[in-house]
């Protein structure tokens, strides 16, 4: 147990599902590869922790943005190219068929963690301790009653390209790689509910990011859990994590790539925070993802590589996801 809110991956489960027992509010976190939770009840929430789940929120309104400065240092392009390429040959040995390939790139800005996300604009934001931020354009799950959902996003074009919508819903390989996504979503949900249903595929949503306009392609996969799903919260969220978008599939093969390709711990990064109210869930994907460590500032990004995918066009893709949404 734990009388900070840190807990393994057994006792943070645990935790999470006493508390649901209980009916009482929390928040949580899990890491990507769940070892790390925290959950604490929001009547007792750490003052250094502040949240944003669409209309609930621990702090006031989103400040006017100031002008700053973000310098990227992504790694070099043939850096990539050699994790790219042994993924490519994984996907023609037929050990995984879509993978999120991420990296951490250290930036610089004159502006403080907790200054980024006060005035960052994103559907999902968590400031967590001085040590992370994220502002999340991705939906996790979210229950109400018996009705879960979950939000799959892959596929993202610049909005002011000629088209754009017709293109990123037409790309062959976005295609596959959104279908593979929402086919694992699919099973997952099957494990903690029944009458699996896609109620919306492929639709669009718009994210500002930085100065560009971006258009993301999600999908809303729905199922009925029992009407005791209260009293298994912990087992809800370790059955259905980590997400689907942000791992790949097979889901548990390719998670062993990942962790030998990319070379370094992701923590939070891709985990997922959220929060129990008492009756209903909500959460997000901890993606736009800002940590610090040892005094410096690094942002984690990535994404989706399938056999079609161009190392050029991804490795682009994982610098353009590094932006302040003001």
């Amino acid at each position: 147990m734990s009388s900070t809110g840190w807990y393994d991956r057994k006792g943070g489960f645990a935790k999470i599902t006493a508390l649901g027992e209980e009916r009482r509010a929390f928040l949580f976190l899990l890491s990507y590869d769940k070892e790390k939770i925290f959950v604490q009840p929001l009547d007792e929430l750490d003052a250094d922790i502040l949240y944003k789940l669409e209309s609930k929120r621990n702090y006031s309104a989103e400040r006017t943005p100031p002008s700053c400065t973000l310098k990227k240092s992504p790694l070099s392009p043939q850096q990539y190219r050699h994790a790219y390429e042994e993924i490519i040959e994984e996907i023609r040995s037929g050990n995984t068929y879509l993978l999120n390939l991420t990296f951490k790139t250290p930036i610089t800005t004159d502006l403080t963690l907790q200054e980024i996300f006060m005035h960052a604009k994103a559907k999902f934001k968590l400031y967590f301790k001085g040590e992370f931020i994220c502002f999340s354009p991705e939906r996790f799950i979210e229950i109400h009653g018996t009705a879960i959902a979950a939000y799959p996003m892959k596929g993202t074009i610049e909005a002011s390209l000629q088209d754009a919508k017709e293109q990123i819903l037409s790309d062959p390989k976005e295609t596959a790689e959104h279908v593979m996504i929402v086919d694992l979503m699919r099973n997952d949900l099957g494990i903690v509910g029944e009458h699996i249903r896609v109620e919306q595929f492929r639709y669009i949503d718009k994210i500002q990011a930085g100065e560009k306009e971006l258009l993301q392609v999600s999908s809303k996969i729905t199922a009925t859990l029992s009407p005791d799903w209260r009293d298994h919260i912990g087992h809800i969220l370790d059955s259905l994590t980590p997400a689907g978008s942000i791992t790949g599939t097979p889901k548990k093969r390719t998670m062993e790539i990942i962790k030998r390709v990319e070379e370094y711990e992701r923590g939070f990064y891709t985990g997922i925070f959220g929060i129990f109210d008492g009756d209903s869930l909500s959460s997000a994907v901890m993606i736009r993802f800002i940590e610090e460590e040892q005094g410096r500032l690094y942002y984690k990004s990535g994404g989706g590589i399938t056999i079609d995918s161009d190392p050029a066009s991804e490795y682009q893709e994982l610098i353009d996801k590094i932006y302040f949404p003001f």
